[in-house]
């Protein structure tokens, strides 16, 4: 291929245009939504049967906290059996949990049991959908663009999930709608049955003796993983306190809302544009300076921003992710192909950990500080941990030899 055709970005339109990405597409569109529902629905009937906050809020902690288990347990899941068995297996596997939370009597134990197993299935899923893109899309601009569409689906389906999850709550049963989500599930595992080609399983027999160890023994691979962690552990700070920060303010329900949603706009307008308009080589000149740019603007709250202020400096904030889709070209160059699906499990693991530690430590930081030094507090710290990271990443970018 010739430099310039490698300077230039391939289109969303060119990855929509192939049949398997667009069964792949379709059935993320159809498990987010799912999963967001079923985390309402479920949050609401846990604080119906008993009243209890802490254990409504317990509901979503819980979908945070068993990545750990299921990224390190299960992550060569998706290298030694064939990625399509394997999702469909997990599909189904979460619509049965959910259609038996939506059994009446079900205890409040099983429920919250199930809802852990939701959550070790969703790295294994997870990691092996992202690993089958690299088969369907290759592992060049198109991969890159392909994780892009389904991270810009999976931060529409927050702004369009928790209100579709609000109206179905208000004419159904949080029973009821569970039974929704597993219409979802069952959905999403049909689509990639039908949808996509049988592949064999990347890894032999000589592959079950690999272990996670083995893959973070290469220093490029950690500090990649390292370089998608550490930002987005302090990314989440303003969204764990946006409630006690709109109280703040005065701004309500509707300033609550609009808090929520100003970052995940911001990340879609970022990655949007950088997927369209900037080639392959654009994305990796501006990824380390866009990680060390991100946070900065959570500095901002130090100065007592009203409302429309901090929409902006969050605006601003998300739309700084765009350095992800250039990290996605270095890590997919780090990683031997026999080992994605291991590597994206460990990456979606890790990824949603460190975003519930993240969320854990800045409640305690605003207990302690205030929520406004709480959360320019985290930019200052997150953006000394990302220059130092940025700094030593630079051999991270190196193709591998």
């Amino acid at each position: 291929m010739s430099a310039p055709a490698l300077q230039q970005p391939a289109g969303y339109g060119r990855v929509l245009a192939i049949p398997e990405f667009r069964a792949v597409f379709a059935a993320h569109v159809l498990s987010m939504l799912g999963v967001i529902v079923s985390e309402i629905a479920l949050s609401v009937l846990v604080y119906d049967l008993t009243g209890s906050p802490l254990l409504s809020a317990l509901t979503f902690a819980l979908g945070f906290l068993p990545y750990l288990v299921g990224g390190t347990l299960l992550a060569g899941v998706g290298d030694r059996h064939p990625a399509r068995r394997v999702l469909v297996v997990c599909d189904l596997v979460c619509a049965g949990c959910v259609a038996v939370m939506a059994v009446p009597g079900t205890g409040i134990g099983v429920l919250l049991a199930l809802r852990c197993a939701l959550a070790v299935v969703s790295p294994v899923f997870a990691g092996t959908r992202m690993a089958t893109l690299s088969d369907i899309l290759g592992g060049g601009d198109l991969f890159v663009l392909g994780r892009s569409l389904l991270r810009i689906v999976a931060q529409s389906a927050l702004l369009v999930g928790y209100g579709l999850g609000g109206l179905l709550l208000a004419v159904l049963s949080p029973r009821h709608a569970l039974l929704i989500t597993v219409v979802t599930f069952l959905a999403s595992a049909a689509l990639l049955r039908l949808g996509t080609r049988h592949r064999p399983a990347r890894g032999g027999p000589d592959r079950e003796r690999t272990s996670t160890r083995h893959l973070l023994s290469d220093p490029r691979v950690r500090r990649l993983l390292l370089l998608f962690w550490i930002p987005a552990m302090f990314a989440v700070v303003p969204e764990a306190l946006a409630a006690p920060y709109a109280d703040a303010l005065g701004a309500g329900s509707p300033g609550l809302g609009l808090l929520m949603c100003a970052l995940p706009v911001g990340t879609v307008a970022g990655e949007l544009f950088a997927g369209a308009r900037l080639g392959p080589a654009a994305r990796e000149r501006i990824a380390l300076p866009l990680v060390c740019l991100t946070l900065v603007p959570y500095l901002g709250y130090a100065l007592h921003p009203s409302l429309a202020v901090s929409l902006l400096l969050l605006l601003v904030a998300g739309a700084g992710s765009a350095y992800t889709l250039g990290l996605d070209q270095w890590f997919v160059r780090a990683v031997p192909e026999e080992l994605r699906g291991r590597a994206m499990t460990v990456l979606s693991a890790g990824l949603m950990t460190i975003q519930g530690v993240g969320m854990t430590l800045a409640g305690m930081a605003a207990e302690l500080v205030g929520v406004r030094a709480a959360v320019a507090g985290a930019g200052a710290v997150g953006v000394v941990c990302c220059c130092a990271l940025a700094v030593t990443a630079r051999r991270a970018a190196r193709p591998a030899v």
